[in-house]
């Protein structure tokens, strides 16, 4: 059995983690002595012509079994179906303001990209709940298949708490990300809030006006995304949507405490192994970043629940589950 895995171009060289999921889930099903080929969009998927390019070079890409990884949805519109299984990771470009947006991208992203597919993996079962919603496909091939962290990555590091001034870690900048709520949370709180990704103009009067001591970076490696797990004291993830919630593993991979979503996919992901907060109400997550702050032996409980829930989601469980849905593919062609 021929397999390829289909990635999407890296805009910058930028932590994705989707592609370093996938990495490691090959990795694994190399281990099992299963080897699967990678094609690279040649084109960053961004406009109308670079995507078309994509989609016809992907096409002359195809083998026994089409895996597209998350995002080029859109590739497979020339792939034969009986091959072609489609990885759905979050449907966050359903919340484009725009009415006419949505109805483009549900059409390429969802609706004609699944009248190509034999099989849907959804990383979650929120969102393939959220998914069930938007397309009629049939329930029993959509599974419901989780994403992996690169554990060679991130490393249990201990770290003495800084009561003083705790780190705060904040992945990502997009609207979803609650950033505005976050810095009403932690006016009068002293800390430092390390921010990933780039801030606007807005986001950065928000983090003034509430007086928050910040610092941010854009565009960084792997090795420094792990590098600002150990640096942190925590994880603030109160996110309003997630697909998954990579972050939660990255950090109790590294034996950081968390705070998230008591919401969807990351209610989904953390279970009890993290501090579970309501992400659209600005007393409640300040509530749990006290709650962290100030009780020591409930931090050292979130840590050590941490680590056991990681254990769900490793590489080789879920690449056994991927390579179960390629024999099962495999099988009915022949």
């Amino acid at each position: 059995m021929n397999i390829v895995h289909f990635q999407r171009k890296p805009v910058s060289q930028r932590y994705f983690s989707i592609e370093n999921s996938f990495s490691s889930i090959r990795n694994q099903l190399a281990s099992m002595g299963v080897s699967v080929e990678v094609f690279i969009c040649p084109h960053i998927s961004q406009g109308f012509l670079p995507r078309l390019r994509n989609t016809i070079s992907a096409f002359f890409h195809q083998k026994d079994l089409n895996h597209i990884t998350g995002d080029v949805h859109y590739l497979n519109l020339f792939f034969s179906k009986k091959k072609t299984v489609l990885t759905i990771h979050d449907l966050v470009f359903m919340k484009n303001p725009s009415a006419l947006a949505r109805k483009v991208l549900k059409l390429f992203w969802l609706t004609l990209p699944a009248s190509k597919s034999a099989y849907i993996t959804c990383i979650s079962q929120a969102t393939k709940e959220e998914l069930l919603i938007h397309i009629d496909f049939p329930e029993e091939r959509i599974k419901v298949i989780p994403t992996v962290v690169e554990e060679q990555l991130f490393n249990f590091t201990p770290r003495n708490f800084n009561i003083a001034c705790p780190v705060f870690l904040f992945i990502g900048t997009t609207p979803n990300k609650n950033l505005e709520r976050v810095a009403q949370t932690l006016k009068g709180i002293p800390c430092l809030l390390e921010i990933v990704g780039p801030l606007s103009q807005a986001q950065e009067n928000v983090l003034n006006e509430n007086k928050i001591y910040f610092r941010h970076e854009v565009g960084i490696s792997n090795a420094r995304i792990a590098e600002k797990y150990q640096e942190a004291d925590v994880l603030l993830f109160p996110s309003t949507y997630e697909g998954f919630g990579m972050p939660i593993l990255e950090a109790q991979l590294t034996g950081r405490p968390v705070i998230t979503s008591d919401y969807s996919a990351m209610r989904e992901v953390a279970g009890d192994s993290a501090c579970l907060v309501n992400p659209f109400s600005v007393e409640s997550i300040r509530q749990g970043v006290l709650k962290v702050i100030q009780e020591d032996e409930y931090r050292k409980e979130l840590v050590e629940k941490g680590t056991e829930n990681v254990k769900r989601f490793s590489a080789h469980n879920v690449a056994k589950m991927y390579w179960a849905l390629y024999q099962e593919m495999y099988a009915t062609q022949h």
